[in-house]
């Protein structure tokens, strides 16, 4: 007697497996390119061999990390037309003319935060009745992420972070990190690489800051706690601290910081980043930030004469957010430019010894595109793939649905003002 199916309602007749869900595998729209994948070429023939019943097709595309041939290796069917699949699922955004009707789509959407240049986006969702799935909504029951390219994030933002600090130094050596054949060569080139006791500081306690921490550790950046950072002694070596949301921000009522309080309630806070403002050379920012938290500091105190940040890798890509400087996104072909805090205005990237210099890379984990693909994939498998299968008991992708038949979801209600608006 055969095994049952592992698919809910999976059909068995003898050695042949009706296929009742197909997965399709979107091409990347955005420009530039993003090169990442949900799934590799071998973890699509995974898939198949463990789920006889699941289909998988995957859309061609010239920009993957992964050319369509390495799919077709494996016995997956490529195609153009993806109408026929169930689920979609891509990496970044999806171009609102592309959005194929009454679908569900697992992408990052970057919505949430009424992001202006997605409006257009999530209108589209609302109007072809679309099911929209957040990867970056989806967590556990005590609220953490299941699912997520964070790590790789912080690697290779913190690396290209610390190659923007070099040339403000003149310390040669640094290549791009796409350039690189994978983290262990990034690793090895970040430790040959000899810094000057330079200060930086790391915010955030989650995935981005850890893989932001791994990268330093490669560079021998030692690791000291804030009363050291803070005291009068210039290190003589370089160092950093980490930074968790109560070393930044405290409760304007000069109430304990609450952590859960401060997350349900971040209009409560204030930001008091200013005592690292005259003591740090490279802001590394690795924590999430709500609209409703408090920025890290104002252009008035970037202005200040004690004003140290001359280099701030926004990993989080905040534009218009937690930082005044951040003003529009980078790419790996031009990375960085220079904020001038005294004409609020970009200049061209190390002109000026007293501007800022930026870098606001939106798609980081495409310069390790292989290896952040295999770890996202992963993921996706172990904690994504059992839900659309076996059942979604805990409500994990509803709570990160944020639209569905033609309606924000409750959770996402406070997105209908502003989408409704043209």
């Amino acid at each position: 007697m055969s095994s049952p199916c592992p698919l809910q309602q999976g059909i068995c007749l003898h050695t042949e497996m009706i296929v009742i869900m197909r997965i399709g595998i979107l091409r990347e729209t955005k420009t530039p390119a993003d090169r990442r994948v949900p799934l590799t070429p071998k973890q699509c023939r995974l898939i198949r061999e463990e789920f006889p019943g699941l289909g998988i097709v995957v859309q061609p595309s010239r920009d993957r990390c992964f050319r369509d041939n390495e799919y077709m290796h494996e016995g997956i069917e490529l195609g153009e037309d993806l109408s026929g699949c169930d689920i979609l699922m891509g990496v970044k955004e999806v171009s609102a003319g592309m959005l194929i009707p009454e679908k569900t789509y697992f992408i990052f959407s970057h919505t949430i935060k009424k992001q202006e240049h997605n409006k257009q986006l999530l209108m589209t969702v609302l109007e072809k009745r679309i099911r929209l799935v957040d990867y970056e909504m989806l967590t556990d029951s005590r609220g953490v992420r299941i699912i997520g390219f964070g790590r790789w994030a912080g690697l290779v933002g913190t690396y290209n972070g610390i190659r923007a600090l070099c040339t403000r130094y003149g310390i040669p050596g640094l290549i791009p990190p796409q350039d690189c054949a994978g983290l262990q060569e990034m690793m090895q080139r970040a430790s040959d690489i000899d810094l000057p006791p330079v200060r930086i500081a790391v915010t955030g306690d989650g995935r981005v800051a850890g893989g932001s921490e791994e990268m330093l550790s490669s560079f021998r950046v030692q690791k000291v706690i804030v009363d050291s950072l803070l005291g009068n002694t210039a290190p003589e070596k370089p160092v950093y601290v980490q930074l968790d949301p109560e070393k930044y921000n405290r409760n304007k009522e000069g109430k304990r910081f609450d952590l859960q309080h401060f997350f349900r309630h971040p209009e409560a806070y204030e930001s008091f980043f200013g005592r690292f403002c005259g003591i740090t050379d490279l802001l590394i920012m690795a924590a999430y930030w709500d609209p409703k938290a408090p920025v890290l500091f104002t252009v008035r105190q970037m202005q200040d004469k004690n004003f140290r940040i001359r280099v701030i890798a926004d990993i989080t890509c905040d534009i218009n957010g937690s930082v005044p400087s951040s003003v529009r996104t980078t790419s790996f072909a031009d990375p960085y430019y220079d904020f001038n805090r005294f004409t609020e205005k970009e200049e061209k990237p190390f002109s000026n010894p007293g501007n800022i210099t930026v870098m606001t890379i939106d798609n980081l984990p495409c310069g390790l595109p292989v290896e952040a693909s295999e770890d996202f994939g992963h993921s996706l498998i172990r904690n994504v793939l059992p839900l659309l299968i076996h059942g979604d008991h805990e409500q994990i992708i509803q709570r990160a649905t944020i639209a569905e038949g033609g309606k924000l979801t409750e959770q996402y209600t406070y997105l209908a003002d502003w989408v409704s608006k043209a």
